[in-house]
């Protein structure tokens, strides 16, 4: 029972546990496929944006799982990002979909500008 109350607070310990999960996973990984990893996964909590916590923690999972791939095989970064990380940034994060914060504020303004335009007609 105080596990649900809390959850409703903090949000889901599971999803908390998975994500404390994946930044040791990224922890572990050698340079410099560390240093890579983190920087995107710093321009995904700047730039996606995505507020469903499952499709977090899943989206996160699996790119900890392409570093961990990348580093056993050797594979270049350049070879798992392409010449535009930005491109795959936002390719990568576009393709998990979830509801991201920008979708309320986008809904927020359609509605105040419908409003706007009601009350001009009066």
């Amino acid at each position: 029972m105080a596990a649900k109350w809390i959850e409703t607070i903090t949000g889901s310990l599971e999803q908390k546990k998975q994500y404390r999960q994946y930044k040791a996973r990224v922890q572990a990984l050698p340079e410099p496929y560390r240093g890579a990893a983190k920087a995107f996964e710093r321009y995904f909590m700047y730039n996606g944006g995505i507020t469903d916590g499952d499709t977090l923690v899943t989206m996160l999972s699996d790119f900890a799982d392409m570093w961990e791939r990348a580093a056993i095989d050797g594979t270049p970064i350049s070879e798992l990002v392409g010449g535009d990380p930005i491109d795959f940034a936002e390719t990568y994060t576009e393709s998990y979909g979830g509801v991201k914060w920008i979708d309320k504020e986008r809904a927020r303004l359609i509605k105040a500008v419908q409003e706007a335009e009601q009350e001009e007609k009066k």
